[in-house]
């Protein structure tokens, strides 16, 4: 059965090691640091989903499976999340901002070096620990910053001041077209070098303790659990989705969650306290943050990926190429004219852009307007509280997946989505840790916070699985006739119908929808947020 921790302080005081009377100038320099180095997480996420069209061709046979570097990240940030948010209530949460970042230098490194697809997924895995730092960082600016301040220091943290937003896709880009993908873990690596002695110096350390006990078992379980019902998800297409060796995966990250369920049940400090979860207020925030992730997924990975893929003729004259060079090597020499490709589907979408086009074109303007509507979202939050922004965020992303899915593919058409969309998320990612602040005790901050932050990190593993399903059960297919006689149809690597993609963007339109259903039936949050003081 779980217990309630027990909140103690290193110091006496009523609201120990809180800065209520520092400077504004100290104030937001803690909050720039802060901020600054838990961007490490989001600027890599958007710029290597972005790259991975460009990774892909550096492991031979991944193909779509490419994807897992991204549901691998996930996965290992959703289980360890909880853990690290209970170890910095426990042991510090400055100390375990730093240990976060030793963990993704090491994981960058061993991406950057690395032709082994397994290391590859292990340098990820190591990478998606820095995924805590926003739960750690949660727990500092409540800890630490004036009451005044903590609704506004939630948005900016959430949607950052700039790094990932403006430069993360340019510096991407640049990285990516005029080096490598591996440079990206190479500066991502040093940016968090030098960011960890500002961190040192600038951050003070909260006082604040609670007692307890990991459950590293529970989170264990959970990530196994999940990861084998995503396997299901996205290797359904190629295993037979009812053959009983596809059941098998499915049926066993069903019991695995099962045995989750009981587990959580018996130990003194869980991963998820079931107390919390039978709260309204959190479990309410936490099912919205759920369904709401599934979108952000599948767009950070979708719109770079199809943006970056060849137009279709030059598809077609590619694979024309590969089969004019094929007969050369066996010695049969063939003219161009003698070689016609037919696409069966062909596809709409595809721009053929570079990195640094796409990054120019929409995602900068995306990730511009999300930080932005983030501070402005946790500002309205002081006044109106947090649920009406959110609310206003689940309908504008709700519309922008139906335009998605119904709308042309064309550039324009996806950069005139993606702007309301990046305002969304940016309103979505302020409002969501406000309502957990405004939800609990101080005492459980670093456990709510770290199972918002397993809900956000499951939900995008979740939809991106969902999308590679869709995409595998709808491939390009091209039919080669060499003088006339045409070859039997084969995939094109990398290449998808609309259809699949179309399905994808219905699919967490339908799960946005769920979120916006469940946040209007939410009680809380329609107070102005206080930071906390409530309780």
């Amino acid at each position: 059965m779980s217990t309630t921790p027990t909140l103690h302080a290193e110091a006496s005081g009523n609201d120990p090691g809180r800065l209520e009377d520092a400077s504004r100038i100290r104030v937001f320099a803690i909050l720039t640091v802060i901020v600054l180095f838990t961007e490490v997480a989001p600027v890599q996420y958007t710029i290597v989903a972005a790259a991975l069209q460009k990774i892909s061709p550096s492991f031979p046979g991944v193909g779509a499976n490419i994807t897992w570097s991204m549901i691998v990240y996930g996965l290992v940030g959703a289980a360890a999340s909880p853990l690290i948010g209970k170890m910095s209530d426990i042991w510090g949460k400055k100390r375990m901002f730093l240990a976060c970042g030793l963990f993704f230098i090491v994981g960058c490194g061993v991406c950057a070096l690395t032709s082994s697809w397994t290391l590859f997924l292990l340098g990820r895995a190591l990478q998606a620990i820095a995924v805590a730092t926003a739960v750690i960082a949660y727990g500092l600016i409540r800890d630490l910053l004036p009451r005044r301040y903590v609704p506004l220091g939630m948005g900016v943290t959430a949607t950052g001041l700039g790094f990932s937003a403006l430069l993360g896709p340019v510096l991407g880009g640049w990285l990516v077209d005029d080096y490598s993908w591996r440079a990206i873990f190479w500066v991502l690596l040093g940016y968090t070098v030098v960011m960890m002695p500002l961190v040192w110096f600038v951050v003070p350390e909260s006082k604040l303790r609670t007692s307890g006990r990991l459950d590293i078992a529970g989170a264990l379980l959970l990530a196994a659990g999940i990861g084998l019902v995503l396997l299901y998800i996205d290797k359904g297409q190629d295993w037979g989705w009812a053959r009983p060796r596809a059941w098998a995966w499915l049926l066993a990250g069903l019991v695995l969650i099962a045995v989750f369920g009981v587990v959580e049940r018996r130990v003194s400090h869980p991963v998820m306290d079931v107390r919390l979860l039978v709260n309204p207020k959190v479990s309410l925030t936490l099912f919205v943050a759920l369904f709401a992730a599934f979108i952000i997924g599948v767009q950070s990975y979708a719109i770079p990926y199809m943006t970056q893929s060849p137009e279709s003729h030059t598809a077609a004259q590619m694979v024309a190429g590969g089969a004019i060079q094929k007969a050369q090597a066996a010695g049969v020499k063939l003219p161009p004219q003698a070689v016609d490709v037919a696409l069966k589907p062909g596809y709409s979408y595809g721009e053929g852009w570079s990195l640094t086009g796409y990054a120019t074109h929409i995602a900068i303007w995306l990730a511009l307007l999300s930080m932005v509507t983030g501070a402005l979202a946790g500002a309205w939050a002081r006044k109106v509280g947090p649920r009406r922004p959110m609310l206003l965020a689940l309908t504008v992303m709700a519309a922008t997946g139906v335009g998605f899915a119904v709308c042309p593919f064309g550039w324009v058409t996806l950069l005139l989505l993606a702007l309301p969309f990046g305002a969304a998320i940016g309103g979505y990612y302020a409002s969501a840790p406000n309502l957990i602040v405004e939800a609990v005790p101080q005492e459980q901050q670093g456990v709510s916070a770290g199972m918002l932050a397993v809900m956000q990190t499951i939900g995008v593993a979740v939809g991106v699985a969902a999308a590679t399903a869709f995409n595998h059960a709808h491939p390009v297919r091209a039919v080669v006739a060499v003088a006339g006689r045409p070859n039997p149809a084969v995939d094109i690597p990398g290449l998808y119908s609309d259809r699949g993609y179309e399905l994808g963007f219905w699919f967490v339109a339908g799960t946005t929808v769920v979120a916006l259903i469940a946040a209007l039936v939410m009680r809380h949050g329609r107070a102005p947020a206080t930071g906390g003081t409530a309780h």
